[in-house]
């Protein structure tokens, strides 16, 4: 059995969905989650504290340790005092052994230390070869390229943000039917005066991030099953993808979920 470390800050009806989601499909991928994790403590916001009550519902074992505290002791810029942070982080987890630790909805960068500690599989919504950030700036980015696809991917956490080694991906097309008079209205509009202007009401805008969050619980999901059932090992930072995988084609190093992220959604009539 998979046993998952779940990191998450908790914020908001996102970490609570990826969390509802996966929680609910464990027996299917032989796995459970050990615990989880937050840098957030009760009391502190109202998006965590609803995320805490779901971590209990689910009888999870739940650790925090708040950053925001952290940082008001010890003074001067988080960054600075990160991977102290991160070693008071291990060692309140020091009882616990998971396979693999998903960082979904985890708003701290992770220092060396914790990297090292386990494989840390970090959710980010863009392609291998896309936008860094957060998905609101990704998001903005895909606008301002006028792009015609994006996607999201899981990928080994390391000190370098959102390019670490590459698992798995799914594809996501901005030229569909639907999105097609969004960018017709764009034109050659400037994106940045539109994002000032709009923000994230701005209908494009949602429709991507739409389209992009339909698939990541399925993305994580579908790559948890490929580490369960030993489709991709995970051994000293490195990704191994097994050829059975992927037909003996994996240039990339990388497994493409896009038909079985398909068809899962086709099954709970999501896609």
């Amino acid at each position: 059995m998979l046993r998952i470390g779940w990191f998450s800050t908790g914020r908001g009806e996102g970490s609570r969905g990826l969390l509802r989601f996966v929680y609910q499909r464990l027996a299917d991928i032989d796995a459970r989650i050990d615990f989880v994790f937050s840098n957030r403590a009760p009391g502190e916001a109202e998006g965590s504290d609803e995320y805490f009550r779901l971590v209990r519902q689910y009888q999870l074992p739940l650790i925090t340790h708040s950053s925001a505290r952290f940082r008001r002791r010890r003074g001067g810029r988080f960054a600075a005092h990160r991977a102290e942070y991160d070693a008071e982080t291990l060692e309140l987890l020091a009882g616990y052994r998971p396979d693999v630790c998903v960082l979904a909805g985890y708003m701290l960068i992770a220092s060396g230390g914790l990297c090292r500690a386990w494989p840390l599989l970090n959710l980010h919504p863009a392609l291998p070869d896309g936008p860094v950030g957060t998905w609101q700036e990704v998001v903005w980015q895909l606008i301002e390229q006028r792009a015609a696809r994006t996607g999201a991917m899981t990928h080994l956490a390391t000190e370098e943000v959102d390019r670490g080694p590459v698992v798995s991906y799914v594809t996501v097309p901005l030229n569909s039917p639907e999105l097609e008079p969004h960018w017709r209205e764009l034109g050659d509009r400037d994106a940045a005066q539109i994002r000032a202007e709009q923000g994230e009401d701005y209908e494009l805008f949602r429709l991507i991030r739409a389209a992009q969050y339909r698939r990541e619980p399925y993305l994580l999901l579908e790559t948890l099953r490929a580490i369960s059932n030993g489709g991709i090992a995970l051994n000293g930072g490195a990704v191994t993808i097994a050829a059975e995988q992927t037909g003996g084609q994996n240039p990339y190093g990388e497994l493409c979920l896009n038909r079985r992220i398909e068809e899962a959604m086709l099954r709970d009539g999501a896609a």
